[in-house]
């Protein structure tokens, strides 16, 4: 019986070395001009969990999924309704208030993703309370660009809302409302704007599909780009020595997630899992 992952090419990760070298081009990246190419990371604490919003688990963490994607719409009129009170900054556009609800927990269609990956480590690393294997995705989002028609750099807040358009979408609720179709699907790569340090700090990014009924990767491999994804699988054995391994680099909560939140939750988990 075929995995749902058979698709992506698999690499074996026993320490951080491992992760850098897989990551490292051997020559200059033509396309970055530096010994590293533009692909983006995400970190899974079980190598089991597809590439799944936070929309598509809603209403369920277990199959089947996409239970109340139909409720996009409402979630994210409700959220800008009651959050005008708590945000003193001037919002730009609705996909601004987006990440800004994704940032602060909301279902939506975006999925998280992080420019390093060690940052992606982290994510796979920090839930010790699972004997599964962990996954950092590596996603080579230029290609994805390249087979979806658009252009050749990540999507500002202000350039999506073109974007969609361009692909019959007259709004982002509409985009919200409406089913896509293969002439007009879409995958693409949104950085957001450094609202707060903590996605400075996580060098975030985000995907965004026009899609909110299927995985991100089950929408690759059905659009036969399969190989824009590669997962670096680390056994569940090899899961302390990196953690270890990171804290040694200072990848830690206190540093991705810069306050209070981040500095108690470092303290938490450091001296829990201490043998001491």
């Amino acid at each position: 019986m075929k995995n749902k992952f058979d698709d992506f090419p698999e690499i074996i990760i026993n320490n951080l070395g491992d992760l850098i070298k897989q990551v490292t081009p051997e020559s200059i990246d033509p396309k970055s001009g530096r010994f590293r190419d533009l692909s983006i990371f995400r970190g899974h604490s079980d190598e089991s969990w597809e590439l799944l919003t936070k929309l598509d688990r809603l209403g369920s963490n277990t199959p089947p999924y996409f239970q109340k994607s139909h409720l996009e719409s409402h979630i994210f009129r409700n959220f800008i309704r009651y959050s005008r009170p708590y945000i003193t900054r001037r919002i730009e556009n609705r996909w601004e208030y987006l990440t800004i609800a994704q940032h602060h927990l909301l279902p939506t269609r975006l999925l998280d993703w992080t420019f390093s990956p060690l940052a992606a480590a982290h994510f796979a690393t920090i839930d010790r309370n699972t004997n599964a294997d962990c996954v950092v995705w590596k996603l080579d989002w230029p290609l994805i660009h390249k087979h979806f028609s658009l252009e050749d750099h990540s999507y500002t807040c202000e350039e999506i809302d073109i974007l969609i358009k361009e692909r019959g979408f007259g709004s982002i609720l509409e985009l919200f409302e409406k089913e896509d179709t293969k002439k007009n699907r879409f995958v693409c790569m949104l950085e957001p704007p450094s609202i707060d340090n903590r996605i400075v700090a996580q060098s975030a990014a985000f995907t965004v599909s026009s899609n909110k009924k299927l995985s991100l990767n089950q929408i690759l491999v059905d659009s036969n780009i399969s190989e824009a994804l590669t997962r670096f699988i680390i056994p569940n054995e090899k899961i302390d020595i990196i953690r270890d391994q990171l804290d040694m680099c200072s990848v830690d909560e206190r540093r991705l997630f810069p306050d209070l939140d981040g500095v108690a939750a470092e303290m938490s988990r450091y001296y829990s899992t201490s043998p001491k």
